[in-house]
Parts: structure tokens; C-alpha cells; sequence
């Protein structure tokens, strides 16, 4: 039990400094290459912060122990969005951009109702819908990259450059995602050993212990990010690592071995769905998450939580 309050620990402070560097090397880039935040945020933090959950479910699911795999990604969704942006949006007023409630919301809301259908159909993702989730990632990414080429062209400023060199900005990215996804490692074994103790199920250790350790890199990333002022890699990242969660993290596993889909989960799925269109509405209102939203979606994700250990 100590062994594992301390690994827990240990977890925490390594995704902390981890998360602080990645966030600066990042925003670096962006500002050297003239890349906007939001890109960034949807891709290579999104990316980065997401490897603990991709690692943590292709694992499970090659040992057969797919309910971790399933609720790992379906539980750091609902976290992702309904704790980590109501907390970031609590600490800092988070603006959501245009092209974020048109498209990225949307469209994580969709890929979410499709893994749905996907597994209700016959209790697993199989390998042809796998490649369907890939097919569906690349051009995800495709839609990206227009994005970023986009918004270079209808830039009328010169760009800023930082004074740190390209190689330091790598650097530090690198060590900082290293570190996020060894801090969360460790969190995860040692949160995961305490949620054994305690006697707890499979289920309910991948839609909370599991999803929450796995979710730590999206929830420190995000703080920081909005801290320093970095409000569209918060949000980017979040909406990223959701999408990226389903796309390629079941797409790829589901590649390797069919992914096994327990009824359980249906609510589960619903709930991730609805929270991202709460997301939606709360964010359209005044293209900006506010303390009164952020206020809303702890509240939605307390009433979950009880819900969770009420069944």
C-alpha cells in the first residue's frame, strides 16, 4: 500500500514539470513556424498527452482485460471534458474559437455516437472498423493541416519569433512528453494497485482510477496551458486528445485484436456523447468557457460520479 502511494506520488510530480515544458516547447514551435495554437494544441499536445491512454488500452486489450481498454478511453473522454475543461475554465476564462465549435466539437461528438453503433452492433470493434477509424483519423488530420495552411494566408502580421532555438524548443518537448507519459505510468500502476486492494471492477477501474491516471498529462497540460495564456492550446488539446482517443487509439487497437464491447457501457458512451454536446452549447453561447460553465460541467461530473457507484 506505501509502495504504491508513493509511485502515485512520483507520478504526479514528473506529469507536472513534464506537462509545464511540453506546453512551453509547443507553443515555441508554433510561434517559430507561425503555426497556429489551436493546430498545435489539436495535434501534437493532443497527441503527446493521449500516449498514456493509447499504451494503457492496447495493452489491456492484448491481455484480454478489455474493459479496461474500453473504459480507459470512454472515461478520460467524459473527464476529459465535463473535470478537466470545468476546472480550466474555473481558473481562466477559456475562448473557444470558430472553427472549433463548427467543426471539432461536432465531429468528436459524431465519431463518438459511431463507436456506439459500432459496438452495439456486435459487441465489438472489428478489424474493418478499425481501418474505418483510421481512414477516418487521417482525415482528420488532412483537415488539419488546410486548417493551419489557412490561417497562414489570412495572417497579415509578420510572425513573432522566440528567441529560443528550434533544437531547444525539440528538447524540451521531448523531455516534457517523456515525462508525461512516465509520470503517468507510474500513476497509473500505482492507482491502479490501490483500486485493486479496494476490490473494485474492471469496469469502474477504467471509467475512474484508470481514466483519470491516464488523463492527468490533458488535466496538468490544460491548467498550465491557460495559466500561461495559452487558452487555445487548453482547448485544443482536450477536443485533440478526445478525438484522438477513439480514432486511433481503438482504430489501432482494434487492428490488432477485435476490441470487446460489454454492454455496461452503453450509458457510458451516451454520457461521453452528451457531455461533449454540453461542451457545445456552453461554448456557443459567448465563444468563450466562463467560471459559471466550468462551474456546470464539475457539477455534471460529480452527478456522474455518482451515478458510477450507485450501479
Amino acid at each position: 500500500m506505501i509502495f504504491k502511494l508513493i509511485l502515485l506520488a512520483a507520478g504526479f510530480i514528473l506529469l507536472i514539470k513534464g506537462a509545464d515544458w511540453f506546453v512551453d516547447g509547443a507553443s515555441d514551435m508554433a510561434s517559430r513556424f507561425g503555426i497556429p495554437q489551436l493546430v498545435i494544441g489539436l495535434t501534437i499536445v493532443a497527441m503527446g498527452t493521449s500516449m498514456p491512454e493509447a499504451a494503457v488500452s492496447i495493452a489491456a486489450a492484448l491481455k484480454g482485460t478489455s474493459e479496461i481498454a474500453v473504459g480507459n478511453v470512454v472515461g478520460s473522454n467524459i473527464l476529459n471534458i465535463l473535470l478537466i475543461l470545468g476546472i480550466t475554465s474555473i481558473i481562466a476564462a477559456v475562448p473557444v474559437q470558430k472553427s472549433t465549435l463548427k467543426f471539432e466539437i461536432p465531429f468528436m461528438i459524431a465519431i463518438t455516437v459511431s463507436m456506439l453503433f459500432m459496438c452495439l452492433s456486435g459487441r465489438e470493434v472489428s478489424f474493418l472498423e478499425g481501418i474505418i477509424l483510421w481512414i477516418l483519423f487521417l482525415s482528420y488530420l488532412a483537415y488539419l493541416y488546410f486548417l493551419s495552411v489557412k490561417d497562414n494566408k489570412n495572417k497579415k502580421q509578420d510572425i513573432v519569433h522566440k528567441k529560443c532555438s528550434i533544437w531547444s524548443c525539440i528538447a524540451r518537448g521531448a523531455v516534457g512528453c517523456i515525462l508525461i507519459i512516465a509520470g503517468s505510468n507510474m500513476a497509473v500502476e500505482g492507482a491502479s494497485g490501490l483500486a485493486g486492494l479496494m476490490g473494485m471492477s474492471e469496469r469502474l477501474i477504467g471509467l475512474t482510477i484508470v481514466a483519470f491516471g491516464t488523463s492527468l498529462p490533458e488535466l496538468v497540460t490544460s491548467v498550465t496551458a491557460a495559466r500561461k495564456g495559452n487558452s487555445a492550446i487548453a482547448v485544443g488539446n482536450i477536443i485533440g486528445s478526445n478525438i484522438f482517443n477513439i480514432l486511433f487509439i481503438i482504430g489501432s487497437t482494434a487492428l490488432i485484436t477485435p476490441v470487446k464491447f460489454d454492454i455496461g457501457f452503453t450509458y457510458d458512451v451516451i454520457i461521453a456523447a452528451l457531455s461533449g454536446a454540453l461542451l457545445w452549447i456552453l461554448a456557443a453561447k459567448n465563444k468563450k468557457l466562463g467560471r459559471i460553465c466550468g462551474i456546470i460541467m464539475l457539477s455534471a461530473y460529480i452527478l456522474y460520479s455518482v451515478y458510477l457507484y450507485a450501479v
